[in-house]
C-alpha cells in the first residue's frame, strides 16, 4: 500500500476531513441510524442520476442522503477510505483508469448505471468538415487561427482532461492551449459561439443536454487516446454492501438507457433539474421500484 498512500498523500485532504463525522457507517455506529454520504460532482449526467438516486432513497427506503460536491480525485479516495460512502461517476474502463488501478483493491463495484458513454472533441456542425474533421487538421494554421489556438477544456482533474493534455503532444499541438474551466463554463463558451457561429473546438461526452440543445460532431480521433465508449458504474466503500444491502441493491440494479439520460438531462436544462427529476419518477415509478427488490 506505499504506492497508494504517496500517491494520495497531496489530494485536498481538508476536503476530506470534514467528512468523517458524516460518514456513515465508516465510523462504526448503527448504520440504521446514519446518513448515507454520497459523492459527486457538477457534470451534467452526474447530477441527474445522483440526484435522482438520494431523492429515490430518500422516497423509498428509510435512510436519508447527503451528498458531498468534490473533484474526481478526491472522491475516489474517499470511497477508497470510507469517508464517502459511495459515488455514481466512475467511467471505466479506459477514462479513469489510473484512478481505478490505484483503489480497485479498496471499492467494490456495484456495476454500470449506463453504458456507451463518450467521450471526445467537438465542434458545432457549421464548421466545415471540409477544413476541421479530424484532430489532426488542427494542425492546419488557417484552423488554428480561427480557434485562436485554444481547445476548450472542463475540470482540470477530470480523466478527460488529462488526456487532452497528453494529446496535445501526441497530435503535436504545443501551439494550442488546452483551458480548463468547469462543465458549466465550457457550455457558456458553446453557447457564445454557436450565437455567434464563431469556431470552437470543446472537451465534451455523452450524455449531454449539449447534443439536445446544438447541432454538435465529434473530430475523428485516430489516435483513440480517449477511448472507446465507456460504462459508468456506482462505487461504494469497502463494508457498504453489509451495513445497506438494500441499497446497495439500488446501486447494483439501477440503470439508464443512454437516450432515454440524455432526453432527461435536456428536460432538466429546459426545466429545472428538480422537476426533471419529478417527472422522471412520475413516468418510471415501477421500475424505480423495482431497483430496491433483489433479483428473483
Amino acid at each position: 500500500m506505499k504506492t497508494h498512500k504517496s500517491y494520495w498523500a497531496g489530494i485536498a485532504l481538508l476536503l476530506i476531513l470534514p467528512w468523517c463525522a458524516s460518514a456513515g457507517a465508516a465510523q462504526g455506529d448503527d448504520p440504521a441510524d446514519q446518513e448515507i454520504v454520497i459523492g459527486w460532482t457538477a457534470w451534467a449526467d452526474t447530477e441527474f442520476v445522483t440526484k435522482l438516486a438520494e431523492r429515490a432513497i430518500e422516497k423509498y427506503s428509510d435512510y436519508e442522503v447527503t451528498l458531498r460536491m468534490a473533484n474526481i480525485a478526491v472522491q475516489y479516495q474517499g470511497v477508497a477510505e470510507g469517508s464517502l460512502d459511495g459515488m455514481l461517476m466512475a467511467w471505466l474502463p479506459d477514462t479513469h483508469a489510473d484512478y481505478w488501478q490505484r483503489v480497485k483493491d479498496d471499492v467494490d463495484d456495484l456495476g454500470p448505471l449506463y453504458s456507451g458513454a463518450q467521450m471526445g472533441w467537438a465542434v458545432p456542425a457549421y464548421v466545415p468538415e471540409s477544413e476541421l474533421d479530424s484532430i489532426a487538421d488542427l494542425n492546419k494554421p488557417e484552423v488554428r487561427a480561427k480557434l485562436k489556438g485554444r481547445i476548450q477544456g472542463i475540470d482540470p482533474g477530470a480523466g478527460e482532461m488529462q488526456i487532452s493534455q497528453k494529446m496535445l503532444s501526441a497530435y503535436d499541438l504545443e501551439d494550442y492551449r488546452l483551458v480548463a474551466s468547469s462543465d458549466a463554463a465550457m457550455t457558456a463558451a458553446l453557447a457564445r459561439a454557436v450565437k455567434r457561429k464563431e469556431w470552437i473546438v470543446a472537451t465534451v461526452w455523452t450524455p449531454h443536454w449539449i447534443f439536445g440543445r446544438w447541432d454538435l460532431r465529434f473530430l475523428d480521433e485516430p489516435k483513440q487516446m480517449l477511448g472507446n465508449p465507456q460504462h459508468v458504474d456506482a462505487l461504494v466503500r469497502k463494508g457498504f454492501k453489509t451495513d445497506y444491502p438494500e441499497i446497495a441493491t439500488f446501486f447494483t440494479n439501477m440503470n439508464f438507457p443512454l437516450d432515454e439520460l440524455q432526453r432527461a438531462m435536456v428536460a432538466a436544462q429546459e426545466d429545472g433539474i428538480d422537476t426533471a427529476i419529478d417527472d422522471y419518477m412520475n413516468t418510471h415509478e415501477a421500475e424505480i421500484k423495482s431497483w430496491f427488490a433483489e433479483a428473483g
